[in-house]
């Protein structure tokens, strides 16, 4: 463990570095910390390495070993040493095992956990790379990151296999496109994305999965695997209104009602309607799937119909799928609340297609692992046990249906 210098001899210990350095600034200091770690580091390992070969550098005198150095490597055409942990003998014979920067381990500055972090936030791995330079003064390679990067497979595997619970009151599905490179350039792979809502209100992403296109069997697939999983039974299933989702739905989950997103029906309608009467028209279609009860909705729909029937493209929309909307008023006004809209989902989209707006990825293996590493970081901005909030209030309305308190009672 190193030595904590006493409060007097730290003091002395701050005004010789500033000294030394010149610092005068906050980034100044910085630099002063940045060109003294790189070094501090390499001298450490330089010392373990003549420890396990028995002599010094360049010492001429006969070994008790065949292993010797075999030097440094710079990397990006720069005249730096090699990452700390990549300093050691090289070729057949390299069996020092450093003390100070484990191998396989995080360094002094823990900068795998920060390397990790900035890639799951978008940054790409030669701005990593970049970054990690002009913070901790040495040099890394954006193949090094990928390494580092690399090493989430195994935590990546565990979590898309991992056991789920028996029940969920709802879940949303959602399909969000990423390019892809390939042979002949570049294409758009489906990235399919489930999440969903427990019986106390926690919210988790049940998983990814990535096909050529969006198709209902490959749902049906994903519905089969979360069954597989653990999952016996789901109240609500909330989709954009994929065609032939709720029959793959019903072949794996046959109590489920599949919910169409009623958002998605109104941006659908929109495009029949010009940019001038859409706020009016939203109102007017907002009044009846937001209203108190069916009779008012089959009232305001009447209405409806009736203010807008010089679009009739719009309204068309809205006639297809009137047994969707109908459906929501068989339950209370939380779980409504909850179940006509994917948004929950399509917020969990966003933050996906926020790390991958920047360009095409090598192949898919590279985008699930980054799509995983983003989903760590939502689960740390929802917080401990990610609940929903206000869900007492949907709880107790979903008891009250006595079909669905039958279906949950033993699992609450």
């Amino acid at each position: 463990m190193a030595r904590r210098a006493r409060g007097g001899r730290r003091d002395e210990i701050a005004r010789a570095i500033l000294e030394e350095f010149g610092a005068e600034t906050a980034d100044e200091a910085q630099e002063a910390l940045r060109q003294i770690l790189g070094p501090a580091i390499e001298a450490m390992l330089r010392a373990e390495l003549d420890a396990h070969l028995g002599c010094a550098s360049n010492d001429k005198s006969p070994k008790a070993t065949a292993n010797g150095r075999n030097g440094y490597a710079p990397q990006e055409g720069e005249d730096l040493r090699r990452r700390a942990r990549d300093v050691g003998p090289q070729g057949p014979r390299r069996v020092v095992q450093p003390v100070a920067v484990p191998k396989g381990g995080s360094d002094l500055s823990d900068v795998e956990s920060r390397v990790i972090s900035m890639y799951a936030r978008g940054m790409s791995q030669r701005d990593i790379a970049r970054t990690v330079r002009e913070i901790y003064g040495f040099s890394m390679s954006a193949e090094t990151v990928s390494t580092i990067t690399d090493r989430v497979w195994e935590d990546l595997g565990r979590w898309r296999s991992r056991p789920l619970e028996p029940v969920y009151a709802f879940m949303f599905v959602d399909c969000l496109y990423v390019p892809v490179r390939d042979g002949r350039g570049a294409r758009n792979a489906a990235v399919y994305a489930v999440l969903a809502y427990d019986l106390r209100g926690r919210k988790d992403v049940l998983g990814l999965w990535m096909d050529d296109s969006e198709g209902a069997h490959r749902w049906m697939q994903v519905f089969d695997e979360l069954r597989a999983r653990g999952v016996e039974d789901v109240l609500y299933v909330s989709s954009d209104g994929v065609a032939g989702l709720g029959e793959g739905l019903g072949a794996v989950f046959p109590a489920a009602t599949h919910q169409r997103c009623v958002v998605r029906l109104v941006r659908n309608s929109l495009r029949y309607v010009p940019q001038k009467g859409a706020a009016a028209f939203c109102r007017s279609m907002r009044a009846v799937y937001g209203a108190p009860s069916l009779a008012s909705a089959e009232s305001a729909w009447e209405a409806f119909r009736g203010e807008w029937s010089r679009y009739p493209g719009a309204v068309a929309v809205w006639e297809r799928s009137l047994d969707q909307v109908w459906q929501l008023f068989s339950c209370g006004s939380e779980v409504r609340r909850v179940m006509y809209t994917t948004n929950a989902l399509e917020s969990v989209n966003a933050s996906f297609r926020k790390v991958v707006r920047r360009g095409s990825f090598p192949s898919e293996d590279a985008v699930m692992k980054l799509l995983y590493l983003r989903a760590l970081e939502l689960y740390r901005r929802w917080g401990e046990g990610c609940h929903q909030t206000g869900w007492s209030e949907v709880r107790n309305q979903l008891l009250c249906d006595e079909g669905v308190r039958t279906r949950i009672e033993g699992y609450l």
